[in-house]
């Protein structure tokens, strides 16, 4: 194989409602998460995302946005965006603002987020 030959990767995310968080796997490691609350009737509250140090810089975080975004929308859902990385996403497309909840938006830019997160300690 040439160096510019790429082995496909094959990505797969999953809904890991015991511990409350998307799970995306690349090859069947577990490469990175987005933490959620569901609340009724179908809105998911996005919390946090996290990528294994090992794939950061990877587009992982990206990968994990979107495909949750997707996952969300075809369970016919809203989200509300806590997450710093997930309302910077939402920031930069157009693709998912349909899936923001009218009542509970969340925040609507990264710095608003970010400062929300270090005035709760996390």
């Amino acid at each position: 194989m040439s160096s510019e030959e790429q082995v496909p990767v094959t990505e797969q995310l999953t809904d890991n409602t015991d511990r409350g968080r998307f799970e995306l796997r690349r090859n069947d490691d577990l490469v990175g998460w987005l933490y959620y609350l569901h609340l009724k009737p179908n809105r998911y509250v996005l919390r946090h995302t996290e990528v294994e140090t090992s794939h950061q810089h990877r587009g992982v975080a990206s990968a994990v946005a979107r495909q949750v975004l997707d996952e969300v929308r075809s369970r016919g859902g809203t989200i509300t965006a806590i997450c710093p990385f997930v309302v910077d996403y939402l920031s930069r497309t157009s693709a998912h603002t349909d899936l923001v909840d009218a009542r509970h938006p969340g925040y609507t830019d990264r710095a608003s987020a970010e400062a929300a997160q270090a005035a709760a300690g996390g």
